[in-house]
């Protein structure tokens, strides 16, 4: 977590940073622009950055760890163009396990797979990345350097993306018409924005190896949980992998389908903290011991809470035993005060323990199954998320049939 504060300590540093160059880099009221032209423009120039820089620091801080590479990339390589009033240009950041950049973003966006992949010192970006400079060519169709199956005659600049001198991407713009020179104090703002992209780049990779460490360590707690409950054994990555279906069906926003999928790998996290007597009792639970059963949500939420990233998800953890007519826990919460996502878990939960071996009963069979769910909609489920789930298990039901 030291890493996270960190990082979040020097965010807020930046933010200010810019609040303070905002105030106070503001052209003089009392110089007149017609005085001197080009510190006119100079000023404007200025202030149109600052403008850019914070909303690109907003962007990759406020949504770290949902924003992607491509979609901050985007965002980038737009304010770099308006900057430098191109309309052509493309951003490439280094791939460690392809050894070469890859385009991430590209204007105009081509709709096409992904085609060019450089290594260092290949063409105009491979060298002007591996020697960590920037690189202008007035004509790029008379430069062999220069590697495109179009003939581009107009000015050309890549320069790299460097996080303490060392290289991560490069930024490529193509001048035309009354692309402002990538000269002057015009170089200087770019190189500042492209330092800046830098930095968030980076960062956005921290928050993924954070996210991807944390996410690791919860699912070895999840699967340990299987391995407590003999009779529940790679119940979550089922439930998992039918949360991301169903998430689809529902046509859930990407970034709120990827926490429901979390959620159904995570639900049944609390589970390390009950006693596997209790997990594995053959017979009825006693009121004590349902009671101890009932901590489950609870407890997983503590487990999952600290864990910024996971924010949502815990939630979802902790309503995913609440019922649609508000009779469920731990808060008694009631139809769609209950997250979405618990909603979905809950449907998914259902599903698997009636078509699964239980300490005290053999499963239901499928039709069954489906039976209960629909007695249950409006009472313990979500009507509409029973609705998309059985249209779902129908489909596939068809499709295993015709194997």
């Amino acid at each position: 977590m030291l890493i996270l504060e960190s990082v979040a300590l020097a965010f807020a540093f930046l933010m200010s940073l810019f609040t303070f160059m905002r105030l106070f880099s503001r052209r003089p009221p009392r110089t007149p622009a017609k005085n001197n032209p080009a510190e006119a423009v100079g000023w404007e120039k200025l202030d149109q950055l600052l403008d850019m820089l914070s909303a690109l620091q907003e962007e990759g801080v406020s949504y770290s760890g949902l924003v992607s590479r491509e979609d901050f990339g985007k965002a980038v390589l737009k304010a770099a163009c308006q900057l430098m009033n191109c309309e052509r240009g493309s951003i490439m950041l280094w791939e460690e396990g392809g050894g070469h950049l890859k385009i991430v973003a590209a204007i105009p966006e081509t709709g096409k797979p992904q085609t060019l992949f450089l290594k260092p010192g290949e063409g105009i970006a491979g060298e002007a990345f591996s020697k960590a400079q920037t690189i202008f060519i007035e004509d790029p169709s008379s430069d062999p350097r220069y590697l495109s199956s179009q003939n581009h005659a107009h000015p050309f600049l890549s320069m790299p993306l460097l996080i303490q001198s060392k290289p991560i991407g490069v930024l490529n713009l193509h001048a035309a018409g009354n692309a402002a020179p990538f000269k002057d104090h015009n170089a200087k703002f770019l190189k500042i924005l492209a330092s800046e992209a830098a930095i968030t780049f980076h960062n956005l990779e921290l928050f993924d190896r954070l996210e991807t460490f944390y996410l690791e360590m919860v699912k070895t707690l999840a699967r340990a949980v299987d391995s407590k409950d003999h009779y529940t054994h790679e119940h979550s990555d089922r439930a998992s992998s039918r949360a991301k279906r169903l998430a689809k069906a529902l046509d859930l926003d990407p970034v709120y389908a990827r926490y429901v999928e979390y959620a159904a790998l995570l639900h049944d996290i609390g589970k390390i903290g009950i006693d596997e007597a209790i997990l594995n009792k053959p017979g009825k639970l006693t009121a004590e011991e349902y009671e101890e059963m009932k901590k489950h949500p609870l407890i997983g939420h503590q487990i999952l809470a600290p864990v910024k990233f996971l924010g949502p998800v815990a939630q979802m953890v902790l309503h995913h035993q609440e019922w649609y007519d508000g009779r469920g826990y731990p808060s008694g919460l009631k139809g769609e005060k209950i997250p979405l996502g618990s909603r979905i878990v809950a449907v998914i939960d259902a599903w698997d323990a009636m078509t699964s071996d239980r300490p005290y009963r053999k499963a239901l069979g499928r039709e069954k199954a489906i039976a209960e769910l629909q007695k249950g909609a409006g009472t313990q489920f979500d009507p509409a998320v029973v609705e998309a789930f059985l249209k779902i298990e129908a489909e596939e039901g068809l499709a295993s049939k015709s194997l």
